[in-house]
């Protein structure tokens, strides 16, 4: 992560950024890892229909990283916002590039499922189902508005803003909520911290870190390695919910977040290596400048994609084959799908923000992320 993040502007959540003054390596990283997200949904609903998914390497090893590396690469690129821009006007921004397309995005999808499902007899059970689509199917969308909202006030106390931002770590991750996403948010929120920190103090972690890099990376490895082995299904914060009740669920949650930080780390720099051998390669800058700088909107349409095969019965491939080219055919067809509504609107004002969460490109002048 070190390597990766770092001279990056004008960019605020993974798929909301500027396209002016951008830094393609972490355009990269985002595209590999909503890849990554798509394919994990891929195994769980096309490889898998029961819980063995739980179990599976490749959902492990995916599972350890992609959410806890895309929260901490939203707080880096946070920074700037999170500093400069007013209370007011930061959550104003953050909320139009977020729950503008994310609210679009759900009442397509109510729509869908109005037009193949049955509805609920009773207006309640209406009303809970489409809460628990607004804030299940999107909770990465929540989490990473909480986690700015609560960063936002916390930096209000300029002078102890370190230690006071190490304290909401603690506190938050040791709250004792498990309704609804508040799991998932005390799992991210670590993560999204480390990364504005990070932000604030490149140049510095930069120069620390250089001459022991060697060491790290190693140490990191044998950290994540030992961590993935260790790993299983109730160190998933889908079942611990990141919750502390015994030592056992102790042991749980401190690997989870443990095993997340040495995977991210080491997947980071491992994203930075691939972009740098492989960036004049036509595949690799195809996934920084296209899938890269459409997380946003590939996150809201795999969402709905995946939703919709969580409220309707379909016909399971028989064999392994089959379900390999049905998961490739469906995960192509979100990706193409996304592309294509990019391209049709991102120029048009008003369909750009309702759709994409982002206004029309226009110049802009150079400048630091964050000092």
């Amino acid at each position: 992560m070190i390597d990766t993040l770092r001279n990056v502007t004008g960019s605020t959540l993974p798929g909301t950024p500027e396209e002016n003054d951008r830094d393609l390596a972490l355009d990269f990283d985002k595209g590999v890892l909503i890849i990554l997200v798509i394919v994990g949904h891929l195994i769980q609903y096309i490889l898998y229909r029961d819980e063995g998914y739980w179990d599976s390497p490749f959902f492990k090893w995916i599972y350890m990283f992609h959410m806890p590396l895309f929260m901490a690469i939203s707080g880096y690129l946070s920074c700037r916002a999170l500093l400069q821009k007013s209370l007011m006007q930061a959550v104003g921004d953050r909320a139009m590039q977020l729950l503008v397309p994310m609210l679009f995005w759900c009442a397509l999808l109510e729509t869908a499922k109005l037009a193949v499902l049955p509805r609920a007899p009773d207006a309640s059970g209406n009303i809970l189902q489409l809460l628990n689509d607004v804030a299940g199917t999107y909770w990465f969308i929540w989490a990473a508005l909480v986690c700015f909202l609560l960063v936002k006030i916390l930096s209000i106390f300029n002078r102890w803003s370190s230690w006071i931002l190490f304290l909401s770590v603690i506190l938050v991750a040791l709250a004792p909520l498990t309704f609804s996403i508040f799991p998932l948010i005390k799992y991210t929120y670590p993560f999204f911290c480390l990364g504005f920190s990070f932000a604030q103090s490149r140049d510095w972690w930069t120069s620390i870190t250089r001459a022991y890099k060697p060491l790290l990376i190693m140490s990191a490895s044998i950290a994540a390695l030992v961590c993935f082995l260790a790993w299983r299904k109730d160190t998933y914060v889908y079942n611990n919910l990141a919750l502390v009740k015994d030592m056992q669920s102790a042991k749980d949650v401190l690997l989870m977040f443990f095993g997340s930080a040495a995977a991210s780390a080491i997947m980071s720099e491992l994203f930075q290596n691939c972009w740098r051998v492989g960036r004049s390669n036509r595949v690799v800058r195809f996934i920084a400048v296209e899938i890269g700088q459409s997380t946003l909107v590939l996150y809201l349409i795999q969402g709905m994609a995946f939703r919709l095969m969580d409220s309707i019965q379909y016909a399971e491939p028989s064999d392994l084959t089959s379900k390999l080219a049905v998961a490739g055919i469906l995960g192509a067809a979100i990706v193409l799908v996304a592309l294509m509504v990019r391209r049709t609107v991102r120029d048009i004002p008003y369909l750009s923000q309702l759709i994409l969460g982002t206004s029309p490109p226009r110049p802009m002048s150079s400048g630091a992320a964050c000092g």
